[in-house]
């Protein structure tokens, strides 16, 4: 098994006694967040926001200069602030930034480290507290378990000064996964936000919401049981149909903008699930939405997407459905290394083996073989499923149609015993809607899963094929 990775310190593994069984899936181009009225007042002063992100999106200033994980709003203007940076500066691009302000007055923050692993939860603790002498004492950042102590730029708040969070005036409001101004949503988030906790009146080190594992030593979730305060919450998204429920028993339930039941995920930082990746270098690529599963065409280009996840061994079911015009759009697996697309010739310069809508076969190993017409033209009503088979010893990729099997394949000599990804290539507006199990656009009717539980299809996979998350790749992978 082989995850792309951009980061040392990784949250997210499958390890540990406590789980998280729910995340809300957030789209920025469907301004999706959630938001309440500060109605008490609390401590302006100390107080501690802590959430578990994965990002599906990155280094995109269309979304009004960044991703915003937690935010507080005073009489139209920020407050406070916790985001990703996508702004169009360069050096704090994707960077952690933090305003703790009030209104118009604001201590402005930027990270030196960057976060652009989309194949990875991040842990995010901002610990407030601006009674603190030491000025750098006066708000503490941690990202998985550590103390950020690298800015590239760095602004304290003033000793005392009052923050706009936890302020019951001035229509002081709290967000998660956007802010607003003037009633207009900015810095919306895209991924998923898993357990989000806010405390009212103390300053919390990280360990109070997760511990590094002893035999990995890597950071992972445990049970939180803070005093909330006044406006403490817990969100835990674990109810779809109310997913701003509190569950911290002060009763603090957020409104859902735009979200809806459908939009509770799987994808957890105990589970986490395959998506696509917008960090593979090709020359052409799709635009990567809905939390990673939609690889949105945009032009009369062949635009290429490949996933977070690779596959060296184990048996592994995911599912699409064609999107747009029928045609020739392609879907199956690529190997990893040079994955920059040959504009003159349209083909892949490294191993390629897909399928079409059309009833075609294709594979690429230096040259491209297509095969004749199956007859097995799929609509856009119809389910796709794709098995692939990395423990036989002649590796194979089934396809199924609607759950019955329409064609199976030997991986081609160049792909066995090496690293696959799923995959796919779109042209003009022509794609597949992907299901790795742990979030889909497309609408589910049976919610079926694999043998261990984890996934929801709307076909069960076949026998011993298991969906592509760390539980199962810790067992099979």
């Amino acid at each position: 098994m082989e995850v792309l990775q951009r980061t040392a310190n990784r949250g997210s593994v499958s390890t540990g006694n406590y789980e998280i069984d729910n995340s809300v899936k957030l789209e920025a181009d469907n301004t999706e967040y959630l938001n309440r009225v500060i109605a008490s007042g609390g401590n302006r002063k100390t107080w501690t926001i802590s959430a578990w992100v994965k990002r599906t999106e990155i280094s995109d200033a269309s979304h009004g200069g960044g991703h915003t994980i937690f935010a507080v709003n005073v009489s139209g203007n920020e407050g406070c602030l916790v985001r990703f940076n996508t702004g169009t500066t360069a050096a704090t691009l994707d960077t952690l930034q933090i305003d703790i302000g009030a209104g118009s007055t604001n201590s402005r923050s930027h990270t030196s480290q960057v976060f652009r692993d989309t194949s990875a939860w991040y842990h995010i603790v901002l610990a407030v507290d601006t009674t603190q002498g030491t000025a750098t004492d006066r708000f503490k950042l941690y990202v998985n378990g550590e103390l950020v102590t690298s800015y590239y730029s760095r602004n304290n708040p003033a000793q005392n000064f009052d923050t706009s969070n936890n302020q019951a005036a001035n229509s002081c409001t709290q967000h998660i996964g956007a802010y607003t101004s003037s009633g207009t949503a900015y810095g919306k988030f895209c991924g998923y936000i898993a357990e989000v906790n806010h405390v009212d009146g103390a300053a919390l080190a990280p360990t109070a919401f997760g511990e590094f594992d002893d035999d990995s030593g890597i950071w992972i979730p445990i049970e939180a049981s803070p005093t909330y305060g006044t406006n403490g919450f817990f969100l835990d998204f674990a109810d779809s149909g109310n997913l701003g429920d509190d569950e911290s028993g002060n009763g603090l339930d957020f409104t859902e903008v735009n979200i809806a039941a459908a939009d509770q995920a799987t994808d957890s930082p105990t589970n986490l699930f395959c998506t696509w990746s917008p960090l593979w270098a090709y020359l052409y690529q799709p635009t990567i939405k809905e939390g990673g599963t939609v690889a949105a065409y945009g032009d009369s280009t062949d635009e290429n997407a490949k996933a977070t996840i690779g596959l060296t061994n184990g048996k592994w079911y995911w599912e699409a459905k064609p999107s747009g015009t029928i045609g020739s759009q392609f879907i199956g697996i690529q190997t990893d290394g040079d994955s920059n697309l040959n504009s003159a010739q349209g083909i892949l310069l490294n191993y390629t083996m897909t399928i079409t809508p059309t009833g075609r076969y294709y594979s690429y190993a230096g040259s491209l073989s297509e095969s004749a017409d199956q007859g097995w033209d799929l609509t856009a009503s119809d389910w796709l499923g794709i098995a692939l088979d990395m423990d036989s010893g002649t590796q194979t990729i089934k396809y199924y149609k609607n759950g019955s099997l329409i064609q199976s394949l030997n991986l081609i000599s160049e792909m066995q015993g090496q690293t696959v990804f799923p995959f796919l290539q779109n042209y003009e507006n022509r794609t597949f809607n992907i299901n790795f199990g742990g979030y889909t656009i497309n609408t589910i009717s049976s919610a079926a899963s694999d043998a261990n539980g984890y996934g929801t299809f709307e076909y069960a996979p076949p026998t011993g094929y298991y969906a592509i998350c760390t539980k199962n790749l810790a067992e099979y992978g």
